[in-house]
């Protein structure tokens, strides 16, 4: 171990009476939330949080600071006088929760332990005090099941296989039908699977109890599924979990007691209203868990009329305070109502929409901060096509919809089947009675996850919102047997592991087979097909258009699109491009035309190569007439020729095939003897290292120009019809300003040439991209030359990186993913450390030899939320991606102009 270094702080432990909730890097969300809530005067259980600095202590250590025994002693001893109770005591026990509690919530994915203090003796006391025994033994019961799987790592299986056989042998099917005498069997039959798996006895002692409870939620910060959920929502690793502990209120004390969850909206579609789920002579975590299906938390008006209004008072007060959607946990002890937990919710990417605009409408925050309350990946999220409501379908359930969307795929039963099938490429749905942490892998593989019991506040529901996963819990008629791999629907048929299903995560219905998807009617929204309107489709339409109409008049990037057609562009302005940040022209070169781009290639004499030349030039002429004309008005910067010419000739081994084969025959076609050796002269081991961008322009005489000229000709024509077109040229790949200032020496030349000829003022920026390492640390000398750099960021993450696109994401990525070594792959959001250092550098350096000098990035970071943000800190005039991705970097670009500190809405 390590020494013991602790940092310089005051304390490590704060009453609830002490924090509030601005304090959530050291006391958590859920310790700053549970003050917060105690400082409003809300009826909270006492209790004290052990701050995220004693666990980084302990992480880094292995062991506990100094201190904290002393100040967890204090702060019990206070709290028992506060209870008029000591933990664990034999004829009136006071009992503690031991919660964990991270900056940004974690669901499921940490650990916790309730009713810490009984024992053999308390147990006595506790049901004396209660005057219930079996609420007594149904608590002890409890706490060893968790706290023997928590802290002493028995697999908790083994507690499940005992509560079924007690039911079994008692021919009960819930758990709250076993009596006294059964849940005191169940007791001694729990501590011997302790004695037998842990190698030890259950500790009577309750402090102890509470000390390994406390370390065991300080190392569930790095167990496996923590690290997994982490690392699936970009959550820091080094943050540390605080530790809550809770003196504990008790929901299983019969028909008047229950536990539940609620939330002030919606949180799927964010319609206002009574939200929630209760279970009654429960404790919290039957909940969450799913194991037993809740009544909706609106029938609780009926089963007890005076915890629902002080409740429904309790929500109006938080969301008033918290000014957002509060997720709630609450518990009702013998008619009195505790809240255990609030929180900013997780919800739907159509509910963060909503809920954005009903708040600014409310007045209860400003369009700065809504959009700071939807994100990108969300948007996009709205923008996945959904199932065809007239398509013939065959409905075989419904759930609750728990998190929209439409997923289709073949039934898997658990998370191990869901890995390996999505690793090999099949797209699968989860399918689970409940799902629990340990599924998390699973359902990240996942297409959709499918759950036949638990509700809108289970396990499954909120990870899956989380994750932006479709999901349909609480399908009750579905009767899954995860041991038989199977799932039995209404009628009697069987769906076999294997057998593709569909799932509506917006209406909860369940489908047999594949169901054929429409457009997104975010996306008709886009494309002018759809207008905001008075139906549901529509208000989630006018939420999307009020957010991108602030996001609009907020942002400075500008954004444009990657596109290499007239039919891309137009698209790409319905969805609010404002120029083309990148034309391929390769792309041009392909179809009908690969003939004369193969003619140019086995050119051997300067006549063959200018005749094929002559005859690209009108086509290239005519597709940039149509692009500019698409984009009036607009900047189109056209990249001109990039990749190797080896790309336009047929594949070496299928070309060998057909030659040795004709020659076998003795009819060997010559074209292909010399488009054979074409192939073999332009082999190289590393084409994307070699000829290729600039240095085709420099090697083969006349092919930069013949696309120069094109591009002059195109924008004369176009000007000369009155129109408006605004051509850059960009040369690819430049390593030095040598290279450039030869291909613009020509350019110019030609330019000038065409000019002339028309009698038209013709006026084309010309720059570069910057996608090599060199090129990024010679941006002074290379700015003498260039008006503009776009940043390829695809390639210059390549070369920084030394990595191959093509290869590695397939090889060794998703092992850099496990392994934490990328929280990312850089390929989809930049690296800010190593290539955005370079950009950082060079957008300075080419600024600082020209100060007009115009700065873009064409890679498909462009189109990255995150990575929108970093183009806004460093001072980018625009970013350029797919066309489909528009709406999200206008959206991000918003965000980013006006980003505060502290917002925390994940």
């Amino acid at each position: 171990m390590s020494e013991n270094k602790e940092p310089h702080v005051a304390k490590f432990v704060y009453d609830f009476t002490e924090g509030n909730k601005d304090l959530k890097d050291l006391l958590g969300g859920k310790g700053a939330n549970l003050a917060e809530m105690t400082n409003l005067g809300l009826p909270v259980p006492p209790g004290f949080t052990i701050t995220t600095e004693a666990c980084k202590v302990y992480l880094e250590s292995g062991e506990e600071p100094v201190a904290l025994r002393d100040e967890v002693s204090a702060h019990l001893d206070a709290l028992e006088q506060k209870m008029g109770k000591k933990l664990g005591q034999a004829d009136n026990p006071l009992l503690v929760s031991v919660r964990s509690g991270a900056k940004f919530s974690m669901p499921g994915m940490m650990d916790t332990v309730l009713n810490i203090g009984l024992s053999d003796k308390s147990v006595q006391g506790l049901a004396k005090q209660a005057g219930d025994d079996r609420f007594a033994w149904d608590s002890y019961r409890r706490l060893i099941q968790m706290f023997g799987k928590t802290v002493l790592g028995v697999d908790g299986e083994l507690f499940e296989e005992a509560l079924d056989a007690a039911k079994a042998a008692k021919k009960v099917t819930v758990d709250t039908d076993l009596e006294a005498a059964d849940l005191k069997k169940l007791v001694t039959k729990f501590k011997k699977i302790v004695k037998t798996e842990a190698g030890r006895d259950f500790p009577q002692d309750p402090r102890e109890q509470m000390d390994l409870a406390i370390k065991a939620v300080f190392d569930s910060w790095n167990g496996d599924r923590a690290k997994l959920y982490r690392r699936q929502e970009r959550i820091p690793h080094d943050l540390g979990t605080a530790v809550n502990v809770c003196s504990m209120v008790f929901g299983n004390l019969g028909p008047d007691s229950g536990t539940g969850v609620a939330f002030t909206r919606d949180p799927a579609s964010g319609h206002q209203g009574v939200y929630g789920d209760y279970l009654q002579n429960a404790q919290g975590e039957d909940v969450v868990a799913g194991i037993r299906n809740t009544v909706p938390l609106a029938e609780l008006e009926s089963i007890d009329k005076k915890s629902y209004d002080q409740l429904m008072q309790i929500m109006e007060t938080l969301e008033n305070h918290y000014k957002d959607l509060c997720d709630i946990e609450f518990t009702i002890e013998r008619g009195q109502l505790w809240m255990l937990q609030t929180r900013v919710g997780k919800r739907t990417a159509g509910a963060a929409f909503r809920i954005a605009t009903q708040l600014v409408d409310q007045g209860l925050i400003d369009e700065t901060e809504a959009l700071q309350r939807v994100s990108g990946a969300q948007l996009a999220q709205l923008m996945f096509p959904r199932f065809d409501e007239d398509a013939k379908v065959e409905k075989v359930g419904r759930g609750i919809a728990a998190s929209p969307g439409a997923a289709v795929g073949k039934a898997v039963f658990d998370s191990y089947t869901a890995v390996k099938w999505s690793r090999s490429g099949e797209k699968v749905i989860l399918v689970r009675r409940e799902t629990n942490p340990d599924d998390l892998d699973g359902m990240i593989a996942a297409e959709g996850i499918l759950t036949s019991r638990g509700g809108k506040t289970s396990h499954a529901a909120v990870v899956a919102r989380g994750m932006g996963k479709t999901c349909v819990c609480g399908a009750e008629e579905l009767e899954v047997d995860t041991k038989r791999r199977r799932m039995t629907v209404p009628g009697g048929h069987v769906v076999e592991e294997g057998d593709v299903i569909s799932i509506d995560g917006s209406s909860g219905k369940v489908y047999l087979g594949e169901v054929p998807v429409v457009p997104s009617p975010v996306v008709e929204y886009f494309e002018g097909r759809m207008h905001p309107g008075a139906d549901d489709a529509d208000e989630l339409v006018e939420a999307v258009h009020r957010m991108m109409a602030f996001a609009d008049r907020k942002r400075r990037l500008r954004v444009r699109a990657n596109a290499d057609n007239a039919e891309d562009a137009l698209r790409a302005r319905r969805f609010g491009a404002q120029g083309i940040g990148l034309c391929r022209t390769e792309h041009m070169f392909l179809g009908d035309r690969r003939e004369l781009v193969e003619r140019l290639i086995l050119a051997d004499t300067e006549a063959e190569r200018e005749e094929a030349l002559k005859q690209l030039l009108p086509l290239q002429k005519k597709d940039f007439v149509e692009l500019f004309e698409a984009m009036d008005g607009l900047p189109v910067t056209v990249r001109l020729l990039d990749p190797p010419l080896h790309e336009f000739l047929p594949d070496i081994t299928e070309l060998s095939v057909r030659v040795a084969l004709a020659e076998s025959r003795k009819d060997a076609n010559e074209n292909d003897l010399r488009l054979l050796q074409a192939v073999h002269r332009l082999h190289e081991q590393n084409p994307m290292l070699g000829l290729r961008g600039v240095r085709l322009g420099l090697v083969i005489p006349g092919l930069f120009t013949m696309q120069v000229r094109a591009i002059a000709e195109a924008v004369a024509e176009r000007k000369n019809a009155k129109a408006d077109p605004r051509a850059e040229i960009m040369i690819p790949l430049v390593g030095t300003v040598q290279e450039l200032e030869i291909v613009r020496e020509e350019a110019d030349q030609v330019i000038a040439e065409v000019q002339a000829a028309t009698g038209t003022q013709l006026k084309l920026a010309i720059g570069t991209m910057i996608e090599l390492p060199r090129a990024a640390l010679t941006a002074d000398q290379i700015a003498e030359a260039a008006e503009f750099f776009s940043f390829g960021t695809n390639d210059l993450t390549q070369t920084v990186w030394g990595f191959s696109r093509d290869d590695v994401e397939a090889s060794f990525f998703t092992a850099y993913l496990e392994k934490g070594i990328f929280g990312v792959s850089p390929f989809e959001t930049i690296d800010k450390d190593g290539v955005g250092s370079l950009v950082k550098a060079a957008a300075k350096a080419g600024r600082a030899t020209r100060p007009d000098l115009k700065l873009g990035v064409c890679g498909e970071h462009g189109g990255d939320p995150e990575s929108v943000h970093f183009f806004h800190e460093v001072g980018l005039d625009y970013v350029s991606c797919s066309p489909f991705r528009i709406p999200v970097a206008r959206l991000e670009a918003g965000r980013a102009a006006t980003q505060s500190a502290g917002s925390d809405h994940r």
